[in-house]
């Protein structure tokens, strides 16, 4: 098998070769007695991609293949294997040729004398602070192999939890969408014939009919219109709920939705306490675990709940105290068991607990979420098509009386 190869020779000099081996791993072993680095590496004889240009337009490596490479390679230090050999042997596995460049970049940082977290800071786009201080937790432990699956498990319970949530809100969300293309087809095409037949008739027309009548016309007349109005509609939502000020009042709208805002809750939780356990598990120490559990909880409404924890946990009080403060963002029950697990001394095990219990009731309340959107979405539905068919058939009904 031939490779591509550029690398840097042992006096400085950078050079593009091709290489023939059997596997990647022998062509680190061949420049490795040549006191050569790697700098980037694929397969063939052609033209090699630089790495720093395929991570520019965002990671292109989904979750769900980081978790299992994660998991993999916790699961192969375990078994005794190297790093450099887990991560060769990963690399080989999978199909995703960025991916794939950027696990060879980190085995030639490893080899060039970078420790593993090192290698991994290079990759910030799809590496996470978490992910990052659970290596360098692991490494200065001796405990690798466990930080890896731990951190493995934490992204996998909260890519689940995300997806759950997800599942539950596109449902209602498609079907209102369905209801609203439908209804303009039909003030399109089928209203303006009714409409036309009506005319010729003479037939007095309700006013539910006018209004459906009127839409129909307007909308046939200023279609362009219409379709650049509820386009500018649309992004200037899109362009509010992205901005600071917007997703913030949008999420604190949200919480305060009856269910839906317990579920966001609750979620929240979930993920505070995964990311904190994992981190305490794996050594690091409570200031550094809440400042990276800030920046994996993102939202910045619970994001500042944890700054504030942050400073009075540096100033002596205990952790449960900050939670106990904002019982309308964070349910009593997390902060209590908190408290528990600061008297007993297990902390991380309690925090584990919140977040298994948190996580099975949200996927229960999504659950019982769609059970209760479905008689909901019915009835708007319902509304919906008899609103409409009263318009188009009340003058049918009028007409038909008279003859």
């Amino acid at each position: 098998m031939k490779f591509s190869v550029v690398l840097r020779t042992s006096d400085g000099r950078k050079e593009k070769r091709v290489m023939d081996a059997q596997s990647r791993f022998e062509i680190y072993d061949a420049l490795e007695k040549e006191h050569a680095s790697v700098i980037t590496l694929s397969e063939g004889g052609g033209f090699t991609m630089p790495s720093w240009l395929n991570m520019t337009f965002g990671t292109g490596v989904s979750q769900d293949e980081l978790v299992l490479v994660t998991k993999n390679i916790g699961s192969m230090l375990n078994a005794g294997l190297t790093l450099s050999r887990a991560l060769s042997i990963v690399q080989r596995q999978t199909r995703n040729k960025r991916f794939s460049a950027i696990l060879a970049d980190i085995e030639s940082s490893l080899k060039g004398g970078s420790s593993f977290h090192e290698a991994l800071a290079k990759h910030r786009k799809l590496f996470s602070n978490l992910f990052v201080a659970m290596a360098h937790a692991g490494e200065e432990s001796g405990t690798l192999s466990s930080s890896l699956k731990v951190v493995g498990v934490q992204m996998e319970q909260s890519r689940n939890l995300t997806k759950k949530v997800h599942g539950a809100m596109i449902y209602p969300v498609i079907i209102i969408f369905a209801m609203i293309i439908i209804f303009i087809l039909m003030l399109l095409f089928v209203v303006p014939t009714l409409t036309a037949t009506f005319m010729q008739l003479g037939v007095a027309l309700p006013l539910s009919t006018r209004v459906v009548v009127a839409s129909s016309n307007f909308l046939v007349h200023h279609t362009i219109l219409v379709l650049l109005g509820i386009a500018t509609v649309i992004g200037g939502a899109f362009f509010f709920a992205k901005s600071r000020f917007g997703s913030k009042i949008l999420f604190s709208a949200v919480l305060h939705v009856p269910v839906i805002g317990e579920l966001v809750q609750e979620t929240f939780a979930a993920r505070t306490a995964r990311t904190l356990s994992s981190l305490l598990a794996s050594g690091v120490d409570m200031l550094e675990a809440l400042s990276i559990t800030r920046e994996v909880v993102g939202t910045e409404t619970f994001a500042n709940i944890l700054s504030e924890a942050q400073t009075r946990v540096r100033k002596g009080e205990p952790l449960s105290a900050t939670f106990l403060d904002h019982l309308n963002r964070y349910p009593i029950m997390f902060s209590d068991m908190i408290a528990v697990g600061e008297e007993t001394g297990k902390l991380s095990a309690m925090l584990e607990q919140v977040a298994d219990f948190y996580e099975q009731d949200v996927q229960q309340r999504t659950k019982d979420l769609s059970t209760i959107i479905e008689p909901i979405l019915m009835l708007f539905i319902g509304t919906g098509v008899g609103i409409f068919a009263i318009a188009i058939i009340s003058p049918i009904y009028s007409l038909s009386s008279k003859m």
